[in-house]
């Protein structure tokens, strides 16, 4: 391809809407080009960014034996009446009605059709197990899009769905699947974690997101040192402390507090630790105020809290519900005598003799013991993990990090097919629900994901695999005949290879040509100028740590082939 017949619409300043590196340089390198909130124009090098992405991703599913199908955008309302989430999905589902007055959505992920599918169509045992998948565009109505590809409104993605007869056919669909995504992702030549994950609005009994690390990810990524324990921050879990053997319980007593109702307030007037004091959060969980319970160091991980409770949504009260909940101010409040259901993290439960609000003002209670003075209802992992935590499984030092998350697959189990009434006959004859499992990867948001993975102060550094082109070559004198003969020569040397070759042909400064090339981000810069008349050599240049070499012109082709093919390898699983 040549520059001077391509769109790409560079840009030297960066457009104010933009916030991060991916969707600052996405811009400005002429990727993409912004339509309404949260919905772009796919340019062309943008586009063939993500089509290398989709190609791998092809070729790894199909590898691993899915079929490709591509499904209707449209779903009607009532297939997500009938799974129940019409209404749990929430306002992100882009809702409408037609003229016929039939309320359809367009689709932000497709269980509902591949169940509705696969549940008129396959009917016994005999033609499981059965794994589809499409590449195509979603729709999510997102509250505020922003981060261009990294959360738009409108995205590419590439989505699988797996049916089996059993648990176990399950787990080992599931399985491969996760090597799969592996593979994928090796190959993108991303730097990335497989991590525990929250099911989300998707359901299901399990998951693994996909998180491609980098320190301006939106996600906190919990990992450990020493193991390969790994987990966003809405599932990570950290060992559990040992209660104390053979602790007298201390009297209850009621102690003055005035004014004291932060927890480093009360416990630098009581001289006791945060780990010694239990406090009391109201939550709304659907509109019930329910208490909650966690050590003073601790914090509310809500998304635990939902799953516990088994709410579609829980907030932390305000101080006005609090008090109309309760009856005490905010800082107060305690579990003995609350009129409220309470739930306890499982680490107060390791608690003895702790202090705790007295449910009236300026005042707590100390040596409070579970059991004796007040029993919760429920007790879970609530907590969010921090770096004092150590590992579940190995006990070693945990590290919380940035990621971007590119892909996420669910153990669905039957929680579709039930709803559905999605059945197969199985050996005896039974009719039975198909166990499914359910495979997302964000194609788009993968390419701005490299992105913010692979750049410097001058532009993008693509990894090879999923770079619009392999090789610029640079013609840095369009004037200078011998020079402009030698490169329209080594560019159709390039092509004849098999080579993915961006010819800069534009009458510009080489400085100009030079900073697009940096911008753009294409792995190999090969350079045609003067160093072709004084020396007859070539300078390649390689994008990511900038190392130049020179070699002849004859060599040059061989040379570059040499190089990519080296670099591939590299990326292979």
């Amino acid at each position: 391809m040549r520059f001077s017949q391509l769109l790409l619409p560079t840009l030297k300043e960066t457009p104010a809407e933009a916030e991060v590196v991916s969707h600052k340089l996405m811009l400005r390198a002429g990727f993409i080009r912004k339509l309404a909130s949260g919905i772009y124009c796919y340019l062309p090098l943008g586009l063939k960014s993500i089509r290398k992405v989709e190609q791998i991703v092809q070729e790894e599913m199909n590898n691993a034996g899915a079929q490709e199908l591509l499904l209707p955008m449209v779903q009607p309302a009532d297939l997500w009446q009938e799974s129940g989430r019409w209404k749990k999905y929430g306002p992100e589902l882009l809702r409408f009605t037609d003229r016929h007055q039939r309320e359809s959505c367009l689709g932000p992920t497709h269980e509902e059709v591949i169940t509705d599918l696969v549940r008129k169509n396959i009917h016994s045992y005999r033609s499981l197990p059965l794994n589809l998948y499409q590449i195509q565009t979603k729709f999510r109505d997102e509250i505020r899009p922003r981060f261009g590809l990294m959360r738009g409104r409108e995205f590419i993605m590439k989505d699988g769905y797996s049916f089996d007869a059993s648990q176990k056919g399950a787990e080992a669909t599931y399985d491969k699947m996760n090597h799969a995504y592996h593979r994928i992702f090796k190959r993108c030549g991303l730097r990335f974690r497989a991590v525990e994950a929250d099911s989300g609005t998707i359901g299901g009994s399990f998951s693994h997101e996909f998180m491609v690390l980098a320190d301006t990810g939106e996600d906190t990524v919990v990992i450990c040192k020493q193991c390969s324990y790994a987990a966003n921050m809405e599932k990570a879990r950290a060992m559990e402390t040992t209660a104390p053997q053979d602790v007298k319980e201390l009297p209850l007593a009621k102690v003055e507090t005035p004014g004291k109702r932060k927890v480093q307030a009360v416990c630098e007037f009581l001289d006791i630790s945060p780990k010694n004091l239990v406090k009391t959060l109201i939550y709304v969980a659907d509109g019930k105020p329910v208490a909650v319970l966690l050590r003073g160091d601790h914090a509310v991980q809500e998304v635990k809290l939902q799953n516990l409770l088994g709410a579609n949504e829980v907030r932390l009260a305000d101080d006005k519900e609090t008090f109309d909940f309760t009856g005490t101010p905010t800082g107060y409040l305690g579990p003995v005598g609350l009129p409220l259901k309470i739930v306890a993290d499982r680490e107060v439960t390791k608690m003895t003799n702790f202090t705790v609000g007295a449910n009236e003002k300026n005042h707590h209670l100390i040596n409070v013991n579970i059991g004796r003075d007040f029993t919760p209802a429920q007790t879970a992992d609530l907590r969010m993990v921090n770096e004092e935590d150590r590992c579940p499984l190995c006990g070693g030092q945990l590290e919380l990090t940035r990621g971007i998350e590119v892909g996420h697959i669910f153990k669905l189990g039957t929680t579709y097919s039930e709803a559905l009434k999605a059945t197969f006959l199985d050996e005896r004859g039974k009719e039975t629900p198909f166990v499914m499992g359910c495979y997302g990867i964000g194609v788009s948001r993968a390419v701005a994901a490299a992105i913010e993975q692979n750049h410097d102060e001058d532009g993008i550094i693509f990894p090879l695999p999923i770079a619009p082109f392999q090789v610029m070559l640079l013609n840095l004198s369009t004037k200078d005949a011998e020079i402009t003969a030698a490169a329209e020569t080594l560019y159709e040397e390039l092509k004849n290879l098999g080579i993915e070759v961006l010819l800069d042909d534009r009458d510009e400064r080489p400085g100009i040509k030079f900073k697009d090339a940096d911008l753009i981000g294409i792995p190999f810069r090969v350079m045609v100028g003067n160093s072709l008349t004084k020396e007859g050599k070539i300078e390649i240049k390689e994008r990511a740590g900038g190392l130049t070499t020179a070699v002849s012109f004859g060599e040059t082709a061989e040379r570059l082939k040499q190089m990519i093919e080296s670099a591939m390898t590299n990326c292979q699983i």
